[in-house]
């Protein structure tokens, strides 16, 4: 009998939620996705410390001969998660998401002036534009920044995403992919409960289940990629969905266990589904969004921790350059 994971595999496109290519090359997912958090654990391993290290090396040209290592880290910070990518992509045959600071992430001109660097850089490496997703946190000002670059023919993922409303509006700007964060959601509400949640009682599982639905049912063309999850459960619920991002150890998890896996989100049942649109505008995003309290309070953690995570990225870049710097004096 075929594995869960092959099975999920004839529903669902399976993306790798990992900056391992060892990993990637294991489960053959088609796309692979990353943030801070994942670039940072990848770059501390020894197996990658070398593309750090060719990062820093380039960056110390570009800046040239007496550059203080501040500005050197500046330049490799922009191109050490491209860098990354560009390794990704020779292990999965579709795309790779890369994500834009997440500082930025209520500044809409400077978002779109960061992803258009970050699709520069793909670019002048000789790969295609078609094979990047720009990763940029579902705020009002994320999602209009995402509105421009997808008119310029930049693909987004819009990550981060808790609610309804944030698909909406995400929908309506005509992004290319959603990232709807499952495990995140279901620990909100078991924080604020105190309740367990299993299977389709899953309080993740319902929102992305009512977000497919409302794309489907609407023909929006917006896809939904079910992101962070906590145990292979919430991802049966969700067979079906269009993408699915999976962490090593839950792909690993569903590759040892066999059974039959039923297609749980179909798009022909959403369709003669009855559901009601939700017109959209900022004044309307702005008051459903303070009036979920677990969409205000996980998108304002999630910028947190990704800032957090790129802080220590710089942190370790800094750590690196002092140490190349330091063998360099040596030799000279």
């Amino acid at each position: 009998m075929a594995t869960l994971l092959e099975q999920l595999k004839q529903y669902t496109t399976v993306v790798a939620d990992t900056g391992d290519m060892q990993s990637m090359e294991k489960f053959k997912p088609t796309d692979a996705t990353t943030n801070p958090s994942l670039i940072t654990a990848a770059a501390n391993m020894p197996a990658y410390s070398h593309i750090v290290d060719d990062v820093l090396k380039e960056a110390k040209k570009k800046a040239g001969a007496g550059a203080d290592d501040k500005k050197v880290a500046a330049e490799a910070f922009k191109t050490l998660a491209v860098a990354f990518g560009k390794k990704i992509l020779d292990a999965v045959p579709g795309r790779v998401s890369t994500e834009v600071d997440a500082r930025l992430s209520h500044d809409t001109e400077k978002t779109i002036a960061e992803a258009r660097s970050v699709i520069k850089q793909y670019e002048d490496a000789g790969v295609s534009r078609e094979r990047i997703l720009i990763k940029i946190a579902s705020t009002w000002e994320g999602i209009q920044a995402a509105e421009q670059l997808e008119k310029e023919g930049i693909h987004c993922n819009l990550t981060l995403l808790f609610g309804i409303h944030q698909a909406v509006a995400c929908a309506e700007a005509k992004v290319t992919l959603i990232s709807p964060f499952v495990g995140r959601i279901l620990d909100w509400y078991k924080k604020d409960t105190g309740k367990d949640y299993q299977g389709a009682d899953d309080p993740g599982v319902q929102s992305v289940t009512q977000v497919y639905n409302y794309y489907k049912h609407f023909g929006y063309k917006t896809q939904v990629m079910g992101a962070s999850f906590r145990n292979i459960g919430e991802i049966i619920e969700l067979a079906g969905c269009d993408l699915l991002t999976i962490s090593p150890k839950l792909l690993e998890e569903l590759d040892s266990k066999e059974g039959v896996l039923e297609k749980k989100l179909d798009e022909n049942k959403a369709k003669a589904m009855k559901i009601e649109k939700i017109p959209m505008d900022k004044a309307t995003f702005e008051k459903m969004h303070a009036e979920d309290r677990m969409a205000n309070d996980k998108l304002k953690e999630g910028i947190e921790g990704f800032t957090k995570a790129l802080e220590e990225l710089e942190q370790l870049i800094a750590k690196r350059l002092a140490e190349i710097s330091a063998k360099e004096t040596v030799n000279a």
